[in-house]
This record gives structure tokens, sequence and C-alpha cells, in this order.
């Protein structure tokens, strides 16, 4: 773990703070949660920091305290992984390290090569040391919603072919049941042609409504990097979401599904005082 020396470089990001010694907080015996202390927000009428800034806070720490040397590491995507990437090619250049990426989307591809990383793929590297991906929400047992960007196939698949997988995300993005925070539902990702049948199921078995993604800057659906519709599934309530995960896997049409159940190690808070929250997984 490399606290001290990421907490240095990101007490530099935003002016005006009165800079802390870096500690790791625990909230009492056999919490799963950590805060690390980045800096301070005692002056009077600091406000707190914007969630962009949360995000690159979250980003940075989980490129320092994972990636090392000689690793092939998994590139997730959305806005989140933005200053992961800036992080890791700055790690690149700064300390020498030999880095293999492997994108989970087309995104995640062009920001590699804008960086100069080497690319690859799971053809070459089928077994990858971490991956570092955002998520939509995390709930207090570290199962994520993914795929509001489109990409959540690609993104499972290379979460899976890693030893360890590390979320970063906000604080919007931190809740205790998945639904307090995120609102657009759990991403399925389907067949064109099953798109209806599989949207009347989904609802008949779990309640809720399952609605096709419509595009925004072009006429018609959402068309995903594998040429798959998304359905947008409104959940109501708390769910069992390992079983429910299961079986929507298994009507015929789906490809994969946002929910990712047992797959986290970590994840990384950005807070809005500047902290980074950190929480691992449940004990199996």
């Amino acid at each position: 773990m490399r606290l001290k020396r990421w907490v240095g470089i990101c007490s530099k990001l935003t002016s005006g703070l009165v800079s802390i010694p870096p500690r790791v907080l625990s909230l009492g015996p056999g919490s799963s949660q950590q805060h690390v202390c980045v800096w301070g927000r005692s002056i009077a009428g600091c406000c707190p920091i914007m969630a962009e800034e949360a995000k690159k806070l979250a980003a940075y720490a989980a490129v320092d305290n994972h990636v090392q040397n000689n690793q092939v590491v998994g590139v997730g995507s959305g806005s989140t992984i933005v200053y992961a990437v800036d992080r890791l090619a700055e790690r690149v250049r700064l300390e020498k390290l030999n880095i293999v990426c492997v994108p989970t989307s087309f995104q995640a591809r062009q920001l590699v090569l804008q960086h100069g990383l080497t690319l690859s793929d799971l053809d070459r590297h089928p077994e990858l040391d971490v991956a570092i991906d955002g998520a939509d929400e995390v709930d207090a047992g570290l199962i994520l919603i993914k795929g509001g960007g489109g990409c959540l196939t690609q993104e499972k698949i290379v979460a899976g072919c890693a030893k360890h997988f590390i979320v970063i995300a906000d604080y919007r993005k931190d809740s205790v049941s998945l639904g307090e925070q995120w609102k657009k539902g759990v991403p399925v990702e389907v067949i064109p042609m099953a798109y209806v049948p599989v949207a009347r199921r989904i609802a008949r078995s779990f309640g809720g409504e399952a609605v096709l993604r419509m595009a925004v800057s072009k006429a018609g659906p959402v068309v995903t990097d594998n040429g798959n519709f998304i359905l947008d599934w409104k959940f109501e309530g708390v769910q069992n979401w390992k079983e429910v995960n299961m079986d929507i896997k298994m009507i015929p049409g789906v490809v994969e599904t946002g929910l990712f159940v047992g797959m986290a190690e970590r994840a990384y808070f950005g807070m809005e005082d500047g902290t980074v929250r950190v929480r691992d997984a449940p004990s199996q």
C-alpha cells in the first residue's frame, strides 16, 4: 500500500485547503470500511469538493494502491476511469513501469491509446492482475449496478478475468441498498429480436418495468459495442440480487446483466469532505 505517496499528490489537486497528516481511520471492530484522510476542511466557509474532484481522489487511490510494475491491468469505462488512466499514465512515465492495458470498451481503448499506454486484449492476456472500473451504484455488501454507459458485458468479462477487481466512485454512488441513489434501474443487454419478450418476462417475474433504452443523439435505441440493445429494469424494493441476477441471465435472449454480485474486492469512494472511503467486500 502506498497511501502516503498518493495522499501527497492528491493534496495538491485543489487550492485553498489545509493539509493534515494522512491516516487510515477504522470504523470499528469487524467493520469492512475505512476512511483515508486526504486533507482537512475545517476552515470556516470551505465548501465540499465537487463530484469530479471526488472521482479523481478515488481513482488516484486505487491506481496507487493496486497497480504495480509488470502487471496486466483491466481498464474500465465511464467518467471516473478517465482519472484512473490519467494517473496510470503518469506513474508509467515517472516510474518507468511496464504495464499492459486491456480495455472494456471503445472509450477505454481510446483512453489507453491517447495516453500512449500499451494496449492488449483477452486473446493475448486472458488473465489480468487487476481490473479497475467505476460503478453506477455500490451497496453495503459491494454488490454493484453497472452499465449506465452501455458497456456492462465487456466490463463483466474483464472483471471476471482479473485476480483483483477494484471499484472507484464518488460519494453519490455509495448506498446501503441498491436503488437508493441510482434511479435508472438495472441494465440488461439483450439480443435485439428478443427485447420485447425479455422485457415482459422480467416485469412479470420480478415486478417493476423493463424499458428499452433510447439513444440521445441518434434516432432509435442505444446499440452496444456488441450490436445489442439495452433494457433498463426499474425494480421495486430490495431483491435477492444473487438469485435475481442468475434468473434474468437464464431468460433466452439475455446476454448479460449490470448486476455485479460477489465480484468486487474493494471500493474507493471520493467523499465530499476530501477523504477517500475504502470498503472491502464482506467475508464469504
